[in-house]
């Protein structure tokens, strides 16, 4: 039953292709902001109270707009970053292992950040191996890992501002990170640079001004990598669903096409559909696969034309059998019969 579950929680509506294609855009500009924000800042000549500022401002508190901006496309789609950091920051603080990680992203964070599905995922025990390669879990357990190793590069940088601005209001004995911290966080891929930075207390460092200038850099570093994680683990469902439908369409098809337009003209052609995983479609012409279930959309573009192809697996996924429409007016029915299966 736990497997059917899950099985279950993977599947999506149709709807949600939009929706993440208007929030990718979304998170790619914000991005893009966030950098050309910073350039800016160190392009500025301004009093050293001013500098750490200015970056405590843009590093710690530039998801604030992006919150309030992200209200048309969903509610509460985009995590409010600064409250869970701040709600988390003990834990955090004490996060030096890949077990630790998981553990807090599961029990915590998951749900936190929207994302309780790949956490229940990540938790369950016994699952065949079977569904634990297609459910990828390998793969959104190393990313949940990455995200929390963001957080606590992203939490530290912030403290190291803190104690620049205000030495009284940061324990200093808190503010640098623990060897075995740093190997951890350097053993899963994150910046070197930041962790040589972090180590040391900021208080310590000569000049003052450049450091702040170097931790809001560390900041912006591991913001950004936690948004690319979260978006991973967002969008984690889509591609399982993707590699679903890519394995039951995988193989040589034996397509008739009846184009009721052109006098009930018959054409027969062979189609031979990639397996999972590989680059692009495969087929010239063939710019989109969707396959939902037992439903299947294909989208055709050959020189400024078009054509739609609404089809449904019949007989155990040995047939397929469905309609067209093209942008010349053309429609018609289509019916497919697989002919050989699968080749790796």
């Amino acid at each position: 039953m736990e497997c059917d579950r899950f099985f279950l929680e993977v599947s999506l509506s149709a709807n949600s292709v939009s929706d993440s294609a208007r929030e990718r855009h979304f998170l790619q500009s914000e991005s893009s902001s966030i950098m050309n924000r910073l350039s800016r800042s160190r392009r500025i000549q301004l009093g050293t109270l001013s500098v750490w500022w200015l970056l405590s401002a843009s590093c710690f508190w530039f998801l604030a707009p992006l919150n309030a901006a992200a209200e048309p496309l969903r509610q509460q789609t985009i995590p409010d970053w600064i409250q869970i950091i701040r709600e988390n920051r003990d834990r955090l603080t004490g996060i030096a292992s890949d077990t630790a990680a998981t553990d807090l992203f599961v029990t915590t964070l998951g749900t936190a950040l929207d994302l309780s599905d790949s956490a229940a995922t990540i938790a369950a025990k016994g699952l065949p191996a079977k569904l634990t390669r297609e459910l990828a879990v390998p793969d959104i357990t190393r990313s949940a890992q990455r995200l929390v190793a963001a957080l606590v590069l992203w939490e530290a940088a912030d403290k190291g501002l803190q104690s620049l601005r205000d030495p009284s209001a940061v324990d200093a004995d808190h503010t640098a990170l623990s060897p075995a911290k740093s190997e951890w966080l350097r053993s899963i891929g994150s910046a070197s640079a930041s962790l040589e930075l972090l180590r040391s207390t900021p208080g310590s460092q000569g000049n003052r001004t450049a450091t702040a200038l170097e931790l809001g850099q560390a900041a912006v570093e591991s913001s950004q990598q936690a948004v690319r994680e979260w978006w991973y683990l967002k969008t984690w469902k889509d591609r399982v669903r993707t590699l679903r439908g890519q394995a039951r369409l995988c193989g040589t098809w034996q397509w008739a096409i009846h184009n009721h337009q052109q006098h009930h003209h018959e054409q027969k052609l062979s189609l031979i559909f990639p397996p999972p995983g590989k680059e692009g479609t495969g087929i010239p012409g063939l710019t989109e696969i969707i396959v939902l279930g037992d439903i299947v959309y294909l989208r055709w573009e050959v020189d400024g034309r078009t054509q739609e192809d609404s089809l449904l697996f019949t007989k155990e996924a040995q047939r397929l059998e469905g309609t067209f429409v093209n942008s010349q007016g053309g429609w018609g029915s289509i019916s497919g019969k697989r002919t050989a299966t699968c080749t790796p």
